[in-house]
């Protein structure tokens, strides 16, 4: 693991692993949704340990505090090779162009693949269905950190949430039926496809908007 006192004899090796969570006001808003997935995920096969977690809660401080200045509003980047070695950046935000439905689906089809060496997916598209939220995962699997708020924010106003797996792929094969469609994204929040947008993610995105508005009052 890399920190900002010793790094003259450190190299990163082939990144196996990069999580990207979004700031504001230079802060992590959910930085513990996203350390509580961080210690779900698995590299060459075993799980995330202990101390890397704790030295990733350790870092984000220093580094948002070095590195914050220029993205306040960016993205906070852990980047870990295949010999379980870490290193801690901040970079710019950069909004997903032309966000329509196909490739918010693309974009969680590629997330679930790299779930399935990671064992947690970064991105996953869900769908409004009436009165309930579909997630695109199976029921065993685990959360990130922003489906675990996505969750909780629909309970706090009422709304039921389901998992089913393929959702992304049966939007792409036009074999799902569904009102509206968003992306849940740990670097990107809540992105409602501009071509299926409707008033279930609208009200998601606002609470989401709400927690990044809250992290720059605390500061």
């Amino acid at each position: 693991m890399s920190d900002n006192k010793a790094e003259q004899d450190f190299t990163l090796g082939r990144p196996v692993l990069v999580c990207r969570w979004r700031l504001a006001s230079g802060g992590l808003p959910m930085e513990n949704r996203h350390l509580r997935a961080l210690s779900k995920r698995v590299v060459n096969g075993q799980a995330v340990s202990t101390q890397l977690v704790a030295w990733a809660k350790q870092h984000i401080e220093w580094t948002l505090r070095d590195g914050s200045a220029l993205n306040p509003d960016g993205v906070l980047m852990i980047v870990l090779d295949e010999k379980g070695q870490a290193a801690m950046t901040v970079g710019p935000y950069e909004p997903i162009d032309s966000p329509t439905a196909a490739t918010l689906a693309d974009r969680a089809i590629e997330s679930a693949r790299e779930a399935e060496e990671t064992g947690v997916a970064p991105e996953t598209l869900w769908v409004a269905r009436g009165d309930t939220l579909v997630c695109g995962m199976g029921a065993a699997e685990d959360a990130s950190g922003s489906v675990t708020l996505v969750c909780d924010l629909a309970n706090t106003v009422g709304i039921t949430v389901t998992r089913e797996q393929g959702i992304a792929q049966g939007l792409l094969d036009n074999t799902l039926v569904y009102d509206e469609a968003f992306l849940v994204s740990d670097e990107h929040g809540i992105v409602c496809a501009s071509d299926a947008a409707g008033p279930r993610g609208a009200k998601l995105a606002e609470g989401y908007e709400r927690l990044l508005a809250a992290q720059k009052n605390k500061r």
